[in-house]
């Protein structure tokens, strides 16, 4: 079997793979189509320290391919989108609706591969990079034979984690207005959980000015190339106060009710932090390595109702948001296909690596014969 192994020295498509049966509550996917994601970089160039072998990718789709004896929501043959939340379904958190704040669902790596004949780990509990996976049940998410695996493989994480911070997580609201920091796969699908959720000002954030375009496709109202000076500034132009909170006011701000940091980068959060307006709140998305923090003075926040929200994962509810996401497709209302600027094989990995670093691409997909 195919698929990309992480091997601790960088990664390698190989043809040295092996995955076992499912387990009782378990489903073997025969993946169709993987949407490569900064969180697979951030394994191979050490942001996110994983042990190796393990085979990478978590945005996937496919058919069913197996299932485990005690296995009931779906059967062989069904399409189905991977969720990378292998969360229990039975704690407080799982009961009450709140999936991403599953203890079981963080660290449960398991070994379902392979690689040359040794155990090989799984990435994200999902390795979509391989003709073949084994994932929990929850996690296989059914969706209708009609949606293209080539859209419907970004549902799993990009448009997830974009589209749920902002209804989910961060519950926009109709008018109110909001800046997006990294105009990339995730940054893309805030910026349009914008424009669904009724956001009358998207500022889309970027040092590459060629996205300017993608960003606007999707919803963006503004652009701003951080490349040129201070974003948060210029945001703050964009978005003045409004006269009457303005007049006789020692601090009168402007800025946007919400900005979402998609970069992973403490200074990009800062400038994020900087462009609100009084009651803003900064949602940060992105991966940061371990460790890194964010300095801000606790007055910007206490003095006027600033906030700092962390989200994981869009707060996603996937049994819930996955068909939201697939209705909302259908409806025009979201787009997928626009998402996926290049599709190649397996053996292509690195050249979709070299156009998402050159940000040429909002999503690279791999393909499985």
């Amino acid at each position: 079997m195919r698929g990309i192994v992480y091997t601790g020295e960088g990664v390698e498509v190989s043809d040295e793979l092996a995955v076992r049966d499912p387990g009782p509550k378990e489903v073997r996917i025969g993946v169709r189509a993987a949407g490569v994601c900064h969180s697979d970089l951030s394994v191979i160039n050490g942001t996110i320290p994983w042990t190796p072998p393990a085979v990478l990718g978590h945005e996937g789709a496919g058919v069913v391919e197996a299932v485990g004896a005690d296995v009931a929501s779906v059967k062989v043959g069904d399409h189905v989108v991977v969720a990378t939340l292998a969360s229990c379904g039975t704690c407080r958190a799982c009961s009450t609706g709140h999936p991403t704040w599953c203890r079981r669902s963080l660290g449960n790596v398991s070994a379902p591969f392979t690689y040359k004949g040794e155990p090989a780990s799984n990435f994200a509990a999902a390795s979509v990079f391989a003709e073949s996976t084994v994932i929990q049940e929850v996690q296989a998410v059914r969706i209708p034979k009609d949606i293209p695996f080539t859209s419907a493989c970004l549902i799993g994480c990009g448009v997830l984690t974009g589209v749920g911070s902002v209804l989910n997580r961060a519950r926009v609201r109709p008018g109110e207005t909001a800046a997006v920091f990294g105009v990339g796969g995730v940054g893309l699908n805030v910026i349009q959980g914008l424009r669904i959720a009724g956001a009358t000002r998207i500022v889309a954030v970027d040092t590459v000015a060629a996205k300017e375009d993608l960003g606007r496709q999707f919803g963006a109202t503004d652009f701003v190339d951080a490349s040129t000076g201070d974003a948060a500034a210029a945001i703050r132009a964009l978005v003045p106060p409004n006269r009457e909170s303005a007049a006789g006011s020692l601090s009168p701000m402007g800025g946007v009710t919400w900005a979402f940091e998609c970069v992973g980068h403490p200074a990009v959060l800062r400038s994020a932090l900087d462009a609100l307006d009084w009651g803003g709140t900064a949602v940060a998305i992105g991966v940061p390595p371990r460790g890194s923090e964010v300095a801000v003075d606790v007055n910007a926040l206490a003095y006027v109702d600033r906030s700092l929200l962390g989200c994981r994962y869009g707060a996603a509810r996937p049994h819930h948001d996955i068909p939201l996401m697939v209705d909302l497709y259908r409806s025009g209302a979201l787009l997928l296909d626009e998402l996926v600027s290049l599709t190649r094989p397996l053996e292509a990995f690195r050249e979709v690596v070299d156009e998402m670093h050159s940000g040429r691409v909002a999503r690279g997909v791999l393909l499985f014969d």
